[in-house]
């Protein structure tokens, strides 16, 4: 079996997706993106391909420690990206030439089900509240908010109490049985960041995600020691070395990115880091279909697993949804709340390649929002 075909295709609303073809007819999909920088990506997939094209595709591990290590430049969200989609491809093929799932080849399965959660958007509370409701009707148990929209990296009081009004209503909407994440998007800076934490505590968050940009990582440790809500962080870290010093920092919940982090072969490396620190492992997904198939496998094997995302009618899928892109919609169903472990081969998804191949000639050029604070410094989005 010989590699003899890569290919990317710009699929709206803003996604990558890579298929690797082999010589007996067995095809691996990917999805190697960084958000806003999709052509760049998909320019590094096409470099790194050289690498891959005539090889056999089984030994993964030497594929990812080639792809990563035979250049002297290493590392960062473009390339790891890139890597990631074509391990992503090269363990489907791997699950569907031996015909059974990747969970199988990482150890077996030490969950039957995954529990997932969803973004619900909206700067108003009451437009939040109503955002919430939908989303538990759907079937979810749990969910995901902005700590707040626009606002000053030094919050002022109106602010804060904001933040926590928000918080507020989203808990009265819940209950005591469900959960919700707070993501702080590495807004605000570390003086707001360790006064808003505490306050949020009363509300029982699941966790309290990036409250500080990854920059300002030496700071961790004062965050996670002032905070009674668990830390979590790691969409914008792309290593174990990225990780360690957040782990060593006492966050709570790691949560590498398959599709930013190196893919399957890394992450699962990952959250054998986190575990020896305690940690529990909460992929970060707001992405495509073959992401969170991705994100699954690993999830299905991985012991100190907590929650994953998915992005099933998230505000930025405008123009295409994440199930447009599948012939199976049910293998992403959650009516408990849960996501059911299947035995189907590789990735567990069977993508619509003809749906891809129409979307790929439409494309995209889908950016994030930008905005900067009265300081001049610029925002998260």
């Amino acid at each position: 079996m010989r590699i003899t075909r890569i290919e990317t295709f710009l699929v709206p609303p803003r996604w990558l997706l890579c298929r690797v073809e082999t010589d007996d007819g067995v095809v691996g999909w990917g999805e190697p993106v960084v958000e806003g920088r999709a052509e760049t990506v998909r320019a590094a997939v096409g470099e790194l391909s050289d690498l891959l094209i005539g090889e056999d595709p089984t030994p993964v591990e030497h594929h990812w420690q080639r792809l990563t290590k035979a250049a002297f430049y290493r590392g960062g969200p473009v390339l790891s990206s890139a890597v990631a989609g074509l391990d992503q491809a090269l363990w489907d093929i791997a699950g569907k030439r031996l015909g059974v799932p990747v969970h199988q080849l990482l150890g077996g399965p030490v969950r039957d089900r995954v529990r997932v959660y969803g973004w619900v958007g909206g700067d108003d509370p009451a437009e939040l509240a109503d955002a919430v409701s939908a989303r538990v009707e759907s079937g979810l148990t749990a969910v995901k908010m902005n700590a707040s929209g626009v606002m000053g990296r030094s919050a002022t009081v109106r602010e804060i109490d904001a933040i926590v009004d928000r918080l507020a209503q989203v808990r009265d909407v819940l209950g005591p049985d469900r959960d919700v994440a707070v993501d702080f998007h590495g807004r605000f800076n570390a003086a707001t960041a360790r006064r808003v934490l505490p306050l949020l505590e009363p509300l029982r968050p699941m966790f309290a995600e990036e409250p500080l940009l990854p920059e300002y990582g030496h700071l961790l440790p004062d965050i996670v020691r002032c905070s009674p809500v668990p830390i979590a962080t790691g969409e914008r870290l792309y290593s174990r070395t990225d990780f360690l010093p957040a782990l060593q920092a006492g966050i709570a919940v790691a949560q590498p990115d398959l599709s930013h982090a190196g893919g399957i072969s890394e992450v699962r490396r990952i959250a054998s880091l986190a575990e020896t620190f305690d940690a529990v492992l909460a992929p970060h997904c707001p992405l495509g279909p073959v992401a969170l198939a991705a994100s699954l496998q690993v999830a299905f094997a991985t012991p100190n697993f907590l929650i994953q995302e998915q992005s099933i009618g998230i505000h930025y899928n405008k123009d295409a949804e994440m199930l447009d892109y599948v012939v199976d919609a049910g293998v992403f169903a959650f009516p408990d709340g849960n996501i059911h472990r299947t035995d189907a081969p590789g990735l567990g998804v069977e993508v619509d390649e003809d749906a891809v191949r129409r979307a790929d000639r439409v494309g995209h050029r889908w950016r994030p929002p930008v905005w900067s604070h009265e300081d001049g410094s610029f925002a998260e989005w």
